[in-house]
């Protein structure tokens, strides 16, 4: 019996009857369900690995169908992402420290924002590459810093 799960945008959804899929060519189709009709175009194919990128009214989902594969990857613990554990950061570039967005003892996730820094009269967002809770900051706001040098530790 087909597997009727599917991972839309990394949440599981388990298929309806209900829906009718019309294609208008290879790339191009509409999609009927509960009386609403949505048009759909397939961005990216991947059937190797059973991932769909398409567009539906505008908004983009990625869709792959679910298999035993899955379930048995999902066992091992082996579908979780791998996390870098964060020590330091180091100045990427010369430039001035404008503005710190942390304290001591905060817990940081990836993309979260550690401090900006001023180089070439541009200002960049330095973000946390990883997890950690901030051991030490090392530099203060105005601070001019050279690349490479440490400033901010964690624990």
């Amino acid at each position: 019996m087909p597997s009727k799960n599917w991972i839309i945008d990394g949440k599981e959804i388990i298929g309806t009857s209900g829906s009718a899929i019309h294609w208008e060519d290879e790339k191009f189709f509409t999609i009927e369900y509960k009386g609403k009709v949505f048009n759909g175009e397939i961005l990216t194919e991947k059937t190797e690995s059973n991932f769909l990128e398409v567009k539906i009214n505008h908004r983009v989902f990625t869709i792959r169908k679910k298999g035993e594969l899955d379930d048995l990857i999902a066992s091992l613990g082996m579908d979780k992402p791998k996390v870098k554990k964060l020590s330091e950061l180091k100045a990427p570039m010369p430039g001035r420290i404008i503005s710190l967005s942390i304290e001591v003892g905060q817990t940081l996730e990836p993309g979260d924002p550690i401090l900006s820094l001023e180089a070439m009269k541009m200002e960049n967002v330095l973000k946390a590459e990883g997890i950690g809770t901030v051991k030490a900051i090392l530099v203060q706001e105005q601070q001019v810093v050279d690349k490479g040098m440490v400033l901010i530790e964690f624990e």
